[in-house]
């Protein structure tokens, strides 16, 4: 009998502890709480240093590891993606990483409408959440490279790579460190990018043009509205770029805009808090700030404006000789 008794014991403990193996993770994409350990494991461990590149916020991302924005703000304060989201927008959030050292660093990746910013989360051993920021926000230019990072110090690092005309790179450096004290990270230093980009790259440059308002307009290098076909024939395809006061301003997007009237067109997009009105004429464009667009350019600029249209410049043909 008690041979019997223990051996059901041993079953049932067997049992027991099978199931703890089994049990399922909960999944983080609904709209019930989970516990914050649930919610740090969910990120995969990797061993410092560690580094990502900008590619990652491109990369199409499975449905399994989604994690709802209700769940990621029982967590992380929604004032976190504000600076980049505005204000209301709930981006779709997947986990990239996690590196475990005296504090805990969680590194995301938020995405909404063409917008998408990988982020990193702080935490310390006991689970409490310290402070998060940006550190990378996909860009129109194809000639940068952004890559960010942690080391084995715990040092936070934000690379820019840049290819030069001339082919040379040109690289600059914020580095971070996390400060449990004041709950931020902190800007310890900044190695700027040796100069300032002296070529404009237009990335719809080979878009289609057979719309009656598709070209260039603008003066200068550095100042450019450029206009190509859009998904529709009542739509515009456009990408912005301004410099003024010596190039202490600046300011750039990139979108579609929808026509209103036969000369005028607006860009609005669910989850995009600026709003820019364009009414052409033969010979230029005017832009108009409809509101919301400080987090696109300098504060003390914008993108009001009046473009002249550009000549378009069509190859030459050469002729040939006649015997």
């Amino acid at each position: 009998m008690i041979v019997f008794s223990r051996f059901f014991l041993l079953c049932f403990l067997a049992a027991a502890l099978a199931a703890c193996h089994s049990k399922k993770k909960p999944s983080l994409s609904g709209e019930e709480p989970v516990e914050v350990s649930d919610f740090i494991s969910f990120f995969p461990a990797v061993k410092a240093p560690y580094q990502f590149a900008d590619t990652t916020l491109l990369r199409k991302e499975k449905d399994s590891l989604l994690i709802s924005y209700t769940v990621f703000t029982q967590f992380i304060p929604d004032s976190v993606m504000t600076p980049v989201f505005g204000k209301g927008v709930k981006p779709k959030i997947y986990p990239i990483a996690r590196v475990e050292k005296d504090d805990i660093y969680l590194f995301a990746k938020a995405i909404s409408g063409n917008k998408r910013a990988g982020f990193v989360l702080g935490f310390d051993k006991k689970h409490r959440f310290i402070a998060g920021m940006p550190l990378l926000q996909a860009d129109a230019f194809p000639s940068t490279q952004q890559l960010a990072g942690i080391d084995d110090r715990a040092t936070l690092t934000k690379t820019l790579l840049r290819k030069n005309a001339d082919g040379s790179i040109s690289e600059g450096k914020d580095v971070f460190v996390l400060n449990n004290d004041a709950a931020v990270f902190t800007l310890i230093m900044t190695d700027a990018l040796d100069d300032k980009i002296t070529e404009l790259i237009n990335p719809i440059d080979t878009f289609s043009r057979k719309q009656k308002f598709t070209a260039d307009y603008g003066s200068g290098k550095m100042n450019l509205v450029s206009f190509r076909d859009g998904r529709k024939s009542d739509r515009l395809t456009f990408f912005l770029h301004f410099e003024k006061s010596g190039g202490d301003c600046s300011g750039e997007l990139k979108g579609e805009a929808i026509m209103r009237t036969a000369t005028t067109a607006e860009y609005r997009e669910a989850g995009e808090p600026c709003s820019l009105q364009f009414t052409f004429s033969s010979s230029a464009v005017t832009v108009k700030e409809l509101g919301g667009c400080g987090s696109r350019r300098g504060l003390r600029c914008s993108f009001d404006g009046v473009y002249p249209r550009k000549k378009e410049l069509k190859p030459k043909i050469k002729k040939t000789g006649t015997k």
